[in-house]
C-alpha cells in the first residue's frame, strides 16, 4: 500500500506548483489527523521541506490497485526543515531532515466528475488541489 500511495502522491503533489489549487472545490478535511492514516514522512524533493502524508480510507482501500479510487483524499502537512547554527539542514537519525516550522497544508482529492467550474489550471487529471495555512485558512500557492 505505502509504495503505491507514495508513487501516486509524489507525482501528483509535484504538480501542485503548476496546478495552483482551488479551495472552493477541494476542502481541508477537519478530521484528517484522527480519521486518516498517517502513512509516511519524507523529505520533499525541493530540499527545503518535509512532508507528513495522510490518506483517507478510500485511498488506503484502493492503494493496492494501479490507481486510487474516486473520493480518495491525500493531505500533506508541509514543514520547513530545521537548520543548525551553520545554516545547513539538521539531519535526524534516519538520515532525513528534522522538522522545523509547520508551514502549510496541501490537499489533493480525486474525482472523475469535477464540476465544470474547476478549470484545468486547478487540477492535474482527476486530481484537484488546494493549499491551506496551518490554521486552516486558504493559503496562496507559495510553498517556499
Amino acid at each position: 500500500m505505502k509504495n503505491t500511495l507514495l508513487a501516486l502522491v509524489t507525482i501528483s503533489f509535484s504538480m501542485l506548483t503548476y496546478a495552483g489549487g482551488n479551495p472552493e472545490h477541494v476542502k481541508l478535511p477537519d478530521n484528517y489527523k484522527t480519521e486518516f492514516t498517517n502513512y509516511d514522512t519524507r523529505n520533499r524533493t525541493n530540499g527545503k521541506q518535509i512532508a507528513v502524508l495522510y490518506a483517507n480510507k478510500k485511498a488506503t482501500d484502493s492503494a493496492s490497485g494501479s490507481a486510487l479510487a474516486d473520493g480518495s483524499t491525500i493531505v500533506m502537512e508541509i514543514y520547513k526543515i530545521a537548520v543548525g547554527e551553520d545554516g545547513k539542514p539538521t539531519i535526524g537519525e534516519d538520515d532525513s531532515f528534522e522538522k522545523g516550522k509547520f508551514a502549510a497544508i496541501a490537499v489533493m482529492e480525486k474525482r472523475s466528475n469535477w464540476d465544470a467550474s474547476l478549470d484545468a489550471g486547478h487540477k492535474a487529471g482527476d486530481w484537484g488541489f488546494a493549499i491551506y495555512n496551518t490554521d486552516g485558512t486558504v493559503k496562496a500557492n507559495d510553498l517556499d
